[in-house]
């Protein structure tokens, strides 16, 4: 397949193009060489290189910025998600659009399903929800790819920055009320890459399996590291963010087991053999 992929230089995009091309065309595409807000351009980028599918991985992903600038949350999350939506449909392609655990409330205390009621808490997860109604709206075939607590070896994360953290803090403090999963960008862009060959279309939750507040995730990450590193849990109303986030966002799988897609591993085997290669 010939696989266009939005946000091509990001954390996410630079995994997916290079697990695309072990099997596919993959083309990655930067905000430099392909502007989502620019629904002329979309298209004509589109019509140049005819793909079956487009991975819009591009997104506007700065949660506490939002709050002060929602109008380029929108327009980048809404109505750039429109503009592929729109030139992937007059292509005949496929849409995977990546959205986030984040259009929940996080008022539930179990797993959320793919059709459980959204409820976003900030503009951010407002935005991307409302790239959802675009991508259902403007496409027949499309995958809503629902993910969470990203990280990976290309660009910033919440792994990379506590390892950075630790070379200057003797001290630490990390949100312990906030619970969800982490999700290692190479098993997300694995399991893109089998999805995006079926037609199974719809919503999909797609993140490491297990469950974990920020605060486990911070001691995973040291122990694993092996590097003794003090960190003090804190309650979100400690912590100065713009932004509310959901207290739990843990996403169920449903629609992975009832297609007959292979289910992610836990999230700590992830995080073992990121860290390890990453050594």
């Amino acid at each position: 397949m010939k696989i266009l992929v939005t946000g091509g230089h990001g954390q996410l995009g630079k995994e997916l193009v290079k697990e695309l091309s072990k099997e596919h065309e993959a083309y990655g595409f930067s905000k430099q060489d392909l502007d989502v807000t620019d629904i002329q351009q979309a298209s004509a980028v589109l019509r140049r290189i005819r793909p079956d599918a487009v991975v819009h991985a591009a997104a506007y992903t700065k949660v506490d910025q939002a709050e002060l600038d929602p109008d380029s949350a929108y327009s980048i999350n809404a109505y750039g998600t429109r503009n592929m939506a729109v030139a992937a449909q007059q292509m005949g392609a496929k849409m995977v659009y990546i959205s986030t655990d984040y259009v929940f409330d996080g008022s539930q205390s179990a797993p959320y399903r793919e059709l459980d009621q959204t409820s976003p808490l900030n503009i951010y997860g407002k935005s991307k929800l409302a790239g959802e109604q675009m991508v259902q709206t403007f496409t027949e075939k499309f995958f809503i790819v629902r993910t969470s607590w990203l990280y990976g070896k290309h660009g910033h994360n919440f792994v990379s920055t506590m390892l950075q953290l630790s070379q200057t803090n003797d001290e630490l403090q990390v949100v312990c009320d906030q619970v969800g999963t982490p999700t290692y960008t190479l098993d997300l862009s694995r399991f893109i890459s089998g999805l995006i060959k079926s037609e199974n279309y719809g919503i999909y939750h797609a993140s490491n399996t297990g469950s974990c507040s920020w605060f486990e995730f911070a001691q995973a990450v040291f122990q694993i590291a092996a590097i003794p590193q003090k960190i003090v849990p804190v309650e979100s109303k400690d912590f100065s963010q713009l932004a509310v986030r959901p207290a739990y966002s843990v996403l169920d799988h449903m629609a992975i087991r009832l297609h007959g897609f292979e289910d992610f591993r836990h999230w700590r085997d992830a995080l073992q053999e990121f860290l390890t290669a990453s050594s």
